[in-house]
């Protein structure tokens, strides 16, 4: 559905290429969760408003987009293993909430072509 887009790999690339960023020493401003917490937290933000926005979605397609966000976080446990348990800064945070909403644009596109 998403994970096997062209989009989806971009995105993957974007977070790659900006690994700097979680590489960053841990000093004040910290979160109160960790990076992956974060993801997990705003992933699940996502796919709540993009389920809401469409309920017309049958059951098997609701179960389809929640395996492929399963199959997200596992990808990012894995891009981010050696940061994803510390505390995340808040350019991280925002990061985090960006790269979220592009996770959801991509939801977004191919739910119009399910549902058209």
């Amino acid at each position: 559905m998403v994970t096997d887009k062209e989009g989806y790999v971009h995105l993957i690339q974007y977070l790659t290429e900006n690994l700097g960023l979680f590489e960053a020493p841990e000093g004040k401003g910290l979160a109160d969760e960790t990076v992956m917490e974060l993801f997990e937290e705003q992933l699940s933000a996502q796919i709540i408003m993009v389920c809401g926005q469409n309920p017309e979605l049958s059951f098997a397609q609701r179960n389809m987009v929640i395996r492929e966000i399963d199959a997200i976080v596992y990808d990012l446990e894995e891009i981010l293993a050696h940061v994803g348990n510390k505390k995340a800064t808040p350019e991280q945070t925002h990061f985090i909430a960006d790269f979220s909403g592009l996770i959801k644009n991509l939801f977004d596109q191919e739910i119009v072509k399910l549902t058209a």
